[in-house]
């Protein structure tokens, strides 16, 4: 019998007022513009304490009156909608090839995008630790001029990520036991928000999950298609990592034991038969490089050449073979191709679809979907600014001035 080795203790006040103000911001969010008596209904909250709430998140200017709404029975109710104007959220994408910077304000209005070239292969972590700094201090730079203050930061790398944001493993940037969160928090000297470092497609699936067309679907994967191949997973509404936090690394999973070599070491990866460079003919340093061949990829494709065609549909297959392991392990309602799978989807879709309705077992692939993101190549760095802007909706409020 498993007993507790402390007595249960009674939760501080403070503790069930942040609660409490994180559940009414949550319920701003998803239902605004909404009233008082509308919170109160929704959230089981009596009307006393929904109005002390909202005061306080009108005082912390997370939320903000529009005035009267009469289309309703009864007397005219004063409406609410998020506010947010004085806050920020970064994200930040490291790459084989590029780096990519968001900032988003509360409701997930984009304030900046930046994407630029970035050598990941050749560079250490300690350079990219260097490079992500200088950026990250021009974007609180830019919010400090428009008076905005930054919740926080969340860095996404494409490998095996520890719950301490120490980067295990990233194999197609050549990292090893990297303290990237560490290095990068004393990199910025403290800079007064929290700093996070996760997996690149566990933050692809929640910028999905809580902006996309798909937003708010309970099980959802997103497939990264860049130089890697990784899964971010959300179930039941949540983002899943297992017990050390390294879901998702479907890229590595053997579909060839004689197949072409991937860069962990391996032969005949996902990543290597389905990635990206299975389908451009030589490597490319850089993303105007890469999507220089992409463009001429599609440009083929469209045309009929039948190189290209055959190309395009065998890698098409190996993929489909990948997403029917998902969705026979994990039964998800839409698989999302992120990255530069993206121009590619309408000769990669029908050989992925073709697989999954031969490889699954449910039937009719257990209404699982395969769709194109709509995010961009910043579907990371966007998730990055999610992941912060969740830390806020679970109760991570800031402070009153």
């Amino acid at each position: 019998m498993i007993t507790p080795t402390t007595d249960p203790q009674p939760a501080d006040f403070a503790d069930v007022r942040a609660t409490n103000l994180a559940v009414v911001l949550r319920s701003v969010r998803e239902h605004a513009p909404c009233s008082r008596a509308d919170i109160a209904a929704s959230t089981g909250l009596n009307k006393a304490t929904v109005s002390s709430l909202v005061a306080d998140l009108i005082d912390r200017r997370l939320v903000r009156e529009t005035g009267l709404t009469e289309n309703r029975v009864g007397r005219p109710a004063t409406m609410l909608v998020l506010d947010g104007s004085p806050y920020a959220a970064i994200g930040v994408e490291v790459n084989v090839d590029y780096v990519t910077a968001v900032a988003v304000d509360l409701s997930g209005e984009r304030l900046l995008s930046w994407r630029r070239s970035f050598p990941g292969a050749t560079t250490t972590a300690a350079q990219a630790v260097a490079t992500v700094a200088a950026i990250v201090r021009r974007v609180v730079n830019r919010m400090a001029r428009e008076e905005r203050q930054v919740l926080g930061l969340a860095v996404g790398v494409p490998g095996l990520v520890g719950a301490d944001g120490t980067v295990r493993v990233a194999p197609n940037l050549g990292w090893r036991d990297a303290d990237v969160c560490g290095d990068l928090t004393r990199a910025l000297r403290d800079p007064g928000f929290p700093v996070r470092v996760d997996n690149d497609a566990n933050l692809a699936a929640l910028a999905e999950h809580r902006f996309g067309p798909w937003a708010g679907t309970a099980n959802l994967v997103y497939l990264t298609g860049e130089i890697g191949v990784g899964a971010g997973v959300v179930l039941d509404g949540c983002l899943r990592r297992g017990g050390q936090g390294y879901v998702g690394e479907i890229g590595h999973i053997q579909l060839d034991p004689f197949g072409a070599e991937c860069r962990c070491g391996r032969l005949g990866c996902l990543e290597a038969v389905a990635g990206i460079g299975a389908v451009l003919e030589h490597p490319a340093l850089s993303p105007a490089e890469v999507e220089i061949e992409l463009d001429e990829v599609v440009r083929l494709a469209r045309a009929a050449d039948s190189r290209t065609l055959s190309t395009l549909a065998a890698v098409g297959h190996n993929l489909g073979k990948g997403v029917a392991m998902i969705a026979n392990l994990l039964n998800p309602e839409v698989v999302i191709l992120g990255g530069y799978y993206v121009p590619l989807a309408p000769w990669l879709l029908p050989a992925v679809e073709a697989e999954l309705r031969g490889r699954t077992i449910a039937p009719d692939a257990g209404g699982c979907q395969v769709v194109a993101s709509t995010l961009g190549y910043g579907a990371a760095a966007l998730g990055g600014a999610a992941r912060v802007l969740d830390s806020v909706d679970s109760g991570r409020l800031p402070r009153v001035s």
